[in-house]
């Protein structure tokens, strides 16, 4: 099993890259659909950020208000470390879960947002980072998702930056210009990646 951290930038494409990799067939182990399913209702860790934020973090129907949550996190180091307490050690275990089910031979991808910022690069066997310019990420952000600019720089702002996930990388997948180019380099990494996962 080869063991792959991919990481990225908000807007950068990871996502899409993550995607990629799937149809090639990797395992996909997603943060970020990990950390949504570990607060859904009913879930210890929602009762956790209700006990620690306050009953204004959740919506009407009981699910989180991420939205609120953000607003709250992403102005605040300290409640953003909080946050980052309750649900990090309950995404680990799922995603240990998901590896532990995956093939002998299976490129095992780990979709990690945050992967820089939480020194998490020695779990991996590489590090695969998704990189474009930080203008162009401000473009996807507010074009794409709708981001004030303000709220996109904040953003960016709050991760790692580009320099501090380029010096972790074992291979760098550059997304700065079309689909068709992406596509292409992915095939190129998942060709190299396939290769050490049958070695």
């Amino acid at each position: 099993m080869l063991k792959i951290g991919l990481t990225g930038g908000i807007g950068a494409g990871k996502s899409e890259v993550s995607r990629l990799f799937a149809a090639h067939g990797a395992v996909i182990v997603d943060s970020d659909v990990i950390a949504r399913e570990v607060v859904a209702p009913g879930t210890d860790g929602l009762a956790a950020v209700v006990a620690e934020f306050g009953p204004q973090v959740l919506r009407e129907d009981g699910e989180l208000d991420r939205p609120a949550l953000g607003a709250i996190v992403f102005a605040d180091p300290e409640r953003l470390k909080a946050l980052n307490a309750i649900v990090h050690p309950l995404v680990r275990a799922r995603s240990a879960e998901l590896e532990a089910a995956a093939a002998p031979d299976a490129v095992v991808v780990h979709d990690v947002p945050l992967l820089a910022e939480n020194g998490l690069a020695p779990l991996f066997d590489l590090i695969v980072v998704v990189d474009a310019a930080d203008e162009v990420r401000i473009d996807r952000l507010v074009r794409l998702r709708g981001m004030a600019e303000e709220e996109a720089r904040a953003r960016m702002a709050a991760q790692a930056s580009r320099a501090d996930r380029l010096a972790i990388a074992d291979l760098v997948i550059d997304n700065g210009g079309e689909l068709a180019e992406l596509s292409a380099r992915v095939d190129e990494v998942w060709a190299e990646l396939a290769a050490r996962a049958s070695a």
